[in-house]
């Protein structure tokens, strides 16, 4: 039991630590860290658990759509557009109305959602 909350723990630490983590990487992340405690068992209980946390902090769709309605300039960059990838720091962040723990730009056309602290795009906008 104890090595299950040990599990756990480190599975929900980086998770909640870094929202711009999605469903996805906070599975693979969980299975990761399960495994190297625990092998095969703990990768199963670290993917399940990390799923569960990558889906608590996923983006509220209110937020998704505010953005969506938003109308701002899209900024030329020849930098990767991805989830996890930082932004320049010559691309305008812009608040979300009523989210403020959220950042947006639209840049090469693409609507992303940002974390404010680090500039890394937590989603894009499809």
């Amino acid at each position: 039991m104890k090595t299950m909350l040990a599990v756990t723990a480190l599975v929900l630490a980086p998770a909640l630590a870094q929202a711009q983590d999605v469903v996805r990487d906070s599975a693979r992340g969980g299975a990761e860290a399960g495994g190297a405690v625990l092998g095969a068992p703990g990768a199963i209980v670290g993917g399940t658990v990390g799923a569960a946390v990558g889906t608590a902090v996923a983006i509220p769709d209110a937020v998704i759509t505010s953005v969506r309605g938003e109308r701002v300039p899209s900024v030329v960059v020849h930098e990767r557009i991805a989830v996890g990838e930082p932004l320049p720091e010559m691309v305008v962040l812009h608040e979300v109305p009523r989210y403020r723990e959220y950042r947006y730009a639209v840049v090469n056309d693409q609507r992303v959602i940002v974390d404010p602290r680090t500039r890394r795009i937590i989603r894009v906008i499809e």
